[in-house]
């Protein structure tokens, strides 16, 4: 499988991976929703930023992803604070997904940009998107 992951532009969190200061993208919901036990080592992951561009415009690899159980506020706290060195959350990211019942960890590695291209957005996707092949939705 290969994944659209959005970044968090407010955060520069693209930039952020593309410089080497952050390695670990986060999600998380109150119920086991994508990308919760989707992610697997080895996959690819196309990165977008959330500024309405509409371009894809790095890649990554996944190095380790971590799918919790249901987690109390405490324990979802922890985690978080465990993995802060990776995950680099801006205040308000920290806000966003402490507290939250299940909680992905994907960590990447060799991050590198791309050439920029569209994608087809279904008005049904969320800020993660699984497919078989980038190359489904690609324009």
């Amino acid at each position: 499988m290969e994944h659209l992951a959005y970044c968090d532009s407010k955060a520069r969190e693209l930039e952020r991976l593309l410089k080497g200061e952050k390695s670990m993208l986060i999600r998380g919901a109150a119920g086991r929703k994508i990308p919760h036990g989707k992610v697997k080592t080895g996959e690819k992951v196309y990165l977008i930023e959330n500024d309405g561009s509409g371009r894809i415009k790095a890649l990554g690899v996944v190095k380790g992803a971590f799918h919790s159980d249901k987690l109390t506020p405490e324990e979802s706290e922890l985690i978080i604070s465990e993995n802060k060195d990776k995950l680099m959350l801006t205040p308000a990211q920290s806000k966003r997904w402490t507290g939250k019942r299940y909680l992905c960890f994907i960590e990447l590695e060799d991050i590198r940009e791309i050439a920029s291209f569209s994608y087809e957005r279904a008005s049904n996707m969320d800020d993660w998107i699984i497919v078989e092949s980038i190359d489904q939705i690609r324009v």
